[in-house]
């Protein structure tokens, strides 16, 4: 059901995701760069990066199932604390095995808050709203991605290496911390205690993944987060080969994220004049083919402005694949299918870093950004072959409804 007219849980939703999401996106290439501090090659790294979505693969079914039949809030603080400890003893760790378990750590509470947070915005947001507020929701993804590479470049550097990235990760579990100021009765009572599947049966699995739109829906929310993943684990090493310092690698991924901010504060008006099938396609291709272009020697402005542009066509994919996958479930299932999204995510996580560890290793580090491209066109064209089963936006359909207080971005 919709919430009511008071949308303040949602800018506070925001705010935790800031946090959240900072922290992950601080410490992820503060792990690469302790990492080769502690003697790790391109594939050491890979691996690592891996570990973070291992245990979120397995566990993310069950958490949405569990969601599905009772409260979205009890995650979120969960996250929080598995995100802060998994940085903390990463920056403590003094070995690659250790490091690589804390990431998954730190992964699997990336996991709860997020199945937690992406079904508190589906229960609490009435259908026209959910484009609109799943975009506001990943406006705090960005916001933490922007600040997250910012701060991990401005204390990474220098001589000593592993002290600085160490450095880094407390600090990111000190942030990632902060978010718990934002949870307090974030869930609705009467949302909470009328969830679809709280009395009725379970819809299996396979019905969910059978539902069209759905399959399309999280292909284009793989491909895109790996593009981000990847980008995140592996610009730090582009950084170190072409001599690019820590401090700028930090500030482009920043650039990226800021792109992505601006993509989804003009998601709706690209919705109402493309529609949401031709706007991913059209965002996945662009994609594709400035991935393709970081393989290239290019100087540091070039790769700022590749990084800007891409930015914003990834910044489409990851909201409009949520409401595709909530509005193509059953019934008493939109949990569940979320979580079945960030599994495809997490899979991506796994399969796509340890992939580009391999590719790196054999033909050097450019060519994962190559292997992305070659994944985000393969989405598009799934995306456009669905594209006439998958529901279009209500922003297409209906009127967009009057402002409310606290629906600000």
């Amino acid at each position: 059901m919709g919430p009511g007219g008071n949308r303040g849980w949602l800018l506070r939703l925001v705010i935790a995701f800031s946090f959240a999401q900072g922290a992950v996106s601080m410490a992820r290439p503060a792990v690469s760069y302790r990492a080769l501090a502690l003697g790790a090659d391109e594939r050491a790294v890979g691996v690592i990066a891996g570990v973070y979505a291992l245990l979120p693969l397995f566990a993310a079914v069950p958490l949405g199932r569990r969601t599905d039949q009772g409260r979205c809030a009890p995650l979120l603080p969960v996250g929080v604390v598995l995100i802060s400890g998994g940085c903390v003893l990463s920056g403590v760790a003094g070995s690659l095995w250790a490091m690589a378990v804390w990431s998954g750590v730190m992964g699997l509470g990336h996991l709860c808050f997020v199945i937690g947070a992406q079904s508190l915005v589906a229960r609490q947001s009435a259908p026209h709203e959910q484009d609109r507020n799943f975009g506001h929701f990943t406006i705090g993804a960005s916001l933490g991605q922007l600040a997250g590479p910012v701060a991990a470049g401005a204390l990474i550097g220098g001589r000593d290496m592993a002290g600085t990235s160490a450095l880094a990760l407390l600090v990111a579990g000190a942030g990632a911390a902060v978010a718990l100021t934002s949870l307090w009765r974030i869930e609705h009572r009467r949302t909470a205690s009328t969830s679809p599947a709280a009395s009725g049966d379970r819809v299996p699995v396979h019905r969910i993944l059978r539902a069209r739109g759905v399959p399309a829906g999280i292909l284009i929310s793989l491909s895109v987060l790996s593009a981000t993943d990847i980008l995140t684990a592996y610009l730090p090493v582009v950084g170190e080969r072409r001599g690019i310092a820590p401090s700028v690698i930090g500030l482009l991924l920043s650039l990226r994220a800021a792109a992505t901010i601006a993509c989804r504060l003009v998601l709706t008006p690209l919705l109402r004049l493309l529609g949401r099938t031709l706007l991913l396609t059209v965002t996945c291709v662009l994609a594709a083919l400035l991935c393709a272009g970081i393989a290239f020697p290019v100087p540091v402005w070039a790769l700022a402005l590749i990084l800007a542009v891409l930015g914003f066509c990834l910044g489409v994919g990851q909201p409009l694949s949520m409401t595709t996958v909530v509005q193509a479930a059953p019934d008493g299932a939109r949990s569940t299918a979320l979580a079945l999204r960030l599994t495809g995510n997490r899979l991506g996580q796994v399969t796509a870093p340890a992939a580009a560890g391999l590719v790196a290793g054999v033909a050097g580090v450019a060519a994962p950004f190559v292997m992305l491209g070659v994944l985000l066109l393969l989405s598009a064209a799934t995306g456009l072959r669905a594209g006439g089963s998958s529901a279009e936006p209500a922003a297409d359909r209906e009127p967009s409804p009057k402002p409310r207080a606290g629906a600000g971005h």
